[in-house]
């Protein structure tokens, strides 16, 4: 659990705060900060924001997010607001006829599922929730097993995420994806609690939808995301009928008879307002300091400090899933009967260690700013509690 380096110098976290919860929501660094302090102060007089500001932030926001996911035309890129926006976006220009059925895995994020309900009522539709199988050992393994044995000829929609959001259980997208496209069903893919703390492909992943929340392992600030929309969309009706989609839409002087016809590839999904003036330098801030860091860093980094906090844990009785089978960057920790965790969460809290907790576990998530003293404060604590 050694970090060659340190980065807690590049954000604003409180001395003796053992901040493990970047699946809560990233810190803002000081880079990030910065970049929003910035742009607070430029709207002080608008006169300081050109009509280029309106599309030239946007521009390059999709151009990082593409480069960080391998995506060759950064216009296949949409902006966003949130999960739910981009997932209501593919499932309107998703077909799915009656008596079909879109595969979910359980517990996954209510953002990733809710829309599928809904869809399946009103197509009249089958959603399967694919649940997990027991705790023992190699419940990850079967819980791929399962959703690989949901998808038949008759799935529409596949919708999962890399790894699950409560417990870090990973998911194999290579296998699942080939799955879905072999029976002919859409492959959409929540990377909120992923891209950014490890390498994600596009190429090799090949996912119909890519949507990811920009507050987490982007690092970015809250309401605002990115999403990938990949062939099968173009074309496609988007939620909202904005003016600055459209062709033409930089010539100020004549917006009033502006043309109907769409921007290329995925612009035309953008969300209303999306230059936001505040947030999208902010995110493009983060970005960029995500591309410099690059997420196999991150992985490399994170993935000690779990790796030697889960060997400590077992020894305490804790449940921790088999590590081929988890996220390097979320460690699910199930407690040992007994282990009260509303009375260990308030312990925690008393010692400033920030973690998640979620049923009868704790979600704990490092990133680069965490050290291996964080890892052992948490540990201590778990002991302190069995003792």
């Amino acid at each position: 659990m050694h970090a060659s380096r340190s980065f807690k110098p590049l954000f604003s976290l409180p001395d003796g705060l053992h901040y493990l919860n970047c699946a809560y929501m990233a810190p803002l660094s000081r880079r990030v900060a910065a970049a929003g302090h910035a742009a607070l102060d430029r709207l002080v007089a608008p006169s300081r924001v050109p009509a280029s500001d309106f599309f030239d932030p946007c521009d390059e926001v999709r151009a990082r997010f593409a480069r960080l996911v391998n995506v060759t035309d950064p216009q296949r890129i949409a902006l966003i607001p949130s999960v739910s926006y981009g997932m209501a976006t593919v499932a309107r220009n998703t077909p799915v006829t009656a008596g079909g059925n879109l595969v979910v895995v359980e517990g996954q994020f209510p953002s990733n599922v809710h829309v599928w309900r809904r869809l399946a009522t009103e197509r009249r539709a089958e959603l399967r929730s694919v649940p997990a199988p027991g705790t023992d050992g190699g419940r990850a393994r079967g819980w791929n097993e399962a959703v690989l044995a949901a998808i038949d000829e008759r799935t529409a929609v596949v919708s999962v995420p890399p790894f699950h959001w409560t417990d870090g259980s990973r998911f194999d997208l290579e296998a699942i994806g080939g799955r879905a496209r072999d029976r002919g069903a859409a492959f959409v893919v929540d990377g909120t609690q992923a891209v950014g703390a490890v390498p994600f492909d596009c190429g090799r992943t090949a996912p119909d939808a890519l949507v990811c929340a920009g507050y987490k392992w982007l690092t970015g600030p809250y309401s605002v995301g990115v999403a990938y929309f990949g062939p099968v969309f173009d074309g496609g009706v988007p939620l909202e009928e904005n003016w600055i989609t459209r062709r033409g839409s930089d010539d100020f002087a004549r917006l009033a008879t502006g043309r109907d016809e769409y921007r290329p590839g995925a612009v035309r999904y953008d969300v209303g307002e999306r230059s936001n003036f505040v947030l999208l330098p902010m995110l493009g801030a983060a970005l960029a300091q995500v591309l410099e860091w690059s997420p196999a860093a991150v992985e490399t980094h994170t993935r000690a400090l779990t790796d030697g906090a889960a060997e400590a844990l077992r020894t305490l009785g804790c449940g921790i899933e088999e590590d081929g089978w988890r996220a390097p960057h979320i460690l699910g920790v199930r407690l040992p009967a007994g282990l009260d965790p509303a009375a260990l969460a308030r312990e925690l809290h008393q010692r400033n260690i920030s973690v998640s907790v979620r049923g009868r576990g704790l979600r704990v998530a490092p990133h680069l700013y965490n050290d291996a003293d964080d890892l052992a404060a948490l540990v201590e604590v778990v002991r302190g509690s069995l003792d």
